[in-house]
């Protein structure tokens, strides 16, 4: 009996996402540059050919990544945005990105290495422009989130709120072992949601 066209698809994005974390392992380990499309068909356990038949090359799966990425951040966003409080909107953000960073710490380092990326590397900056812009718009969010709440200065608030956040949560992604992430989060949710 053939497949459906819905099996077809889950089958195409279950390949999809063996070969972007086969790519992400590859290019932490060895590098952008020096991991080949034969490496990460390797990697995968697939074929260079059904590689091929997703990707034209490094460059399209990279760009296929970095947009998966900013479309799971754009969700989060939508929905904290359709919250009632601001209140709630930070904590479903805070809980968001942290549950996600310990599940996943992996994909946060391999972002954030890929947002560090020197300016004269033409191929990768644009990939960290791409994110860095995402990260903006999100930032001029929780301004908004902390404007509505009635802070003072809801810039310099979202500034630090930010800066909390990232360094949990790359505190999360580089000592996994012990660290007490639910004492953290909620700690985070007091400081700033009450």
């Amino acid at each position: 009996m053939p497949r459906t066209p819905e099996e077809n698809d889950r089958i195409r994005q279950a390949s999809k996402e063996n070969i972007h974390t086969a790519a992400m392992e590859l290019f932490m380990k060895q590098g952008y540059y020096a991991t080949s499309i034969s490496d990460i068909a390797k990697k995968a356990s697939i074929s260079k050919g059904l590689l091929y038949n997703y990707y034209k090359g490094k460059e399209e799966l990279l760009s296929e990544m970095v947009e998966a990425r900013i479309r799971e951040v754009v969700e989060v966003m939508k929905v904290a945005f359709a919250l009632n409080t601001p209140r709630e909107q930070l904590e479903y953000i805070i809980n968001g990105a942290i549950d996600y960073i310990h599940q996943k710490p992996e994909i946060h380092r391999f972002y954030l290495h890929l947002q560090t990326q020197p300016e004269s590397d033409e191929e990768l900056i644009k990939f960290s422009h791409l994110i860095i812009e995402e990260n903006a718009r999100q930032f001029e969010f929780q301004c908004k989130i902390f404007e509505s709440m009635g802070e003072k200065e809801p810039r310099k608030r979202s500034l630090y709120f930010s800066s909390v956040l990232q360094g949990i949560m790359l505190m999360i992604s580089t000592y996994q072992q012990g660290f007490p992430v639910e004492e953290i989060k909620n700690q985070i949710i007091r400081e700033f949601c009450s």
